[in-house]
């Protein structure tokens, strides 16, 4: 079994225009809206083309994976509307080496308005509070040039190439690596 993780955070990361909070059943019409995405279900649990059980399975599943000891899997709430936007997690089986990795994923009709980038942004100062942790990695497709922006702009850089990155499914693949470090100096030490 798992090191256990930390709790679960008691106030919902938050950054610009959205929160992340856990996965309800209330999730799963978002979560059958990022199953239209082949992208979105060769990279994840989600199957293609979701039905309503399928999506409420994934959901069940999202809400498992603290208690697995895996991370933290959160939905993306804009928070003027309160709907859901897409989902985004910090995977945390290597903390005790200092690192984990994180995804996103936006519904397609949320896309471009840049609910990624802040996501993205509020899951990584969430990951600074965890002790011990000192560098997130986001595993990116060489062709997945939003993804790329999505990641400068919330604070990651290039760090190289990762070969043979193995997907759900089985499938492998080359992935460009970003990361960021936990920022160093006297207000980074204030979540320590």
């Amino acid at each position: 079994m798992p090191d256990p993780l930390p709790p679960w955070p008691p106030t919902a990361p938050a950054f610009g225009r959205v929160l992340l909070r856990q996965v309800t059943g209330a999730d799963a019409g978002m979560a059958r809206a990022l199953a239209s995405d082949p992208y979105v279900t060769a990279t994840g649990t989600l199957p293609l083309h979701a039905s309503e059980q399928e999506a409420l399975a994934w959901v069940k599943r999202q809400r498992g994976r603290h208690r697995e000891g895996r991370g933290f899997s959160f939905t993306i709430e804009e928070q003027a509307s309160g709907l859901s936007v897409g989902h985004c997690g910090l995977w945390l089986q290597h903390l005790t080496d200092g690192y984990a990795s994180a995804g996103y994923a936006v519904a397609p009709e949320f896309r471009g308005r840049g609910f990624a980038a802040e996501a993205l942004a509020a899951l990584t100062a969430f990951g600074w509070s965890l002790a011990g942790l000192e560098r997130i990695e986001l595993f990116i497709e060489p062709w997945n040039t939003a993804s790329v922006r999505t990641a400068e702009r919330a604070g990651y850089a290039p760090a190289g190439v990762r070969r043979n990155y193995p997907l759900t499914g089985g499938e492998r693949r080359d992935m460009r690596v970003y990361a960021a470090l936990r920022p160093m100096g006297p207000a980074a030490d204030k979540t320590r």
